[in-house]
């Protein structure tokens, strides 16, 4: 692709210089040629052609964002999971039972 461009940008240089070097051509006409031949025509045409590159980029910067959310996300999960889990004896952690309460057991 940026071959063509430099091919193009070669051609419209060359425009510019014949255009200076008429006998009744001015440099002001040379620096309009190659504006309006040369560097606006193509700063399009690389724009355009640059899209898919700039949406894959953009792509890949927000799957990696998203990637380290999740890994946030699944550590913070991770240690409020080791937290508050219940002890061996398969009871409920004291922060679950109401204060004041003491645990009803049926006798033996």
């Amino acid at each position: 692709m940026y071959l063509v461009v430099i091919a193009w940008l070669y051609v419209v240089l060359m425009m510019a210089v014949a255009e200076a070097t008429n006998s009744n051509g001015t440099v002001l006409g040379a620096i309009i040629t190659f504006l309006l031949y040369g560097l606006l025509p193509m700063g399009i045409v690389v724009y355009i052609l640059g899209t898919p590159a700039r949406k894959r980029a953009l792509r890949a910067r927000e799957a990696a964002e998203q990637a380290a959310y999740d890994a946030e996300q699944a550590a913070l999960r991770g240690a409020a999971a080791a937290s508050t889990a219940p002890d061996a004896g398969s009871e409920a952690p004291a922060a679950a039972e109401p204060p004041g309460i003491a645990p009803v057991r049926k006798e033996p």
